[in-house]
């Protein structure tokens, strides 16, 4: 099905709602306090869409949802 995750994986959230890291461009290194969201989406031409997302706070131990 990778053909139809046209969505990008996820984006940074702060002071904006989209902010950078974004996946899968960012090249830009995850750090403890900073919060993502990871939301994967699938498209099917004409018939429908999911997209499920999930927001992330990046620890020094690793993430908490």
């Amino acid at each position: 099905m990778g053909k139809y995750f046209t969505h990008s994986t996820g984006h940074g959230v702060g002071l904006e709602i989209h902010e950078q890291p974004r996946w899968p461009q960012a090249e830009m290194p995850l750090s403890a306090g900073m919060v993502i969201t990871i939301e994967p989406g699938v498209y099917l031409p004409g018939k429908f869409g999911i997209r499920i997302e999930d927001m992330v706070a990046v620890t020094k131990s690793g993430a908490g949802f």
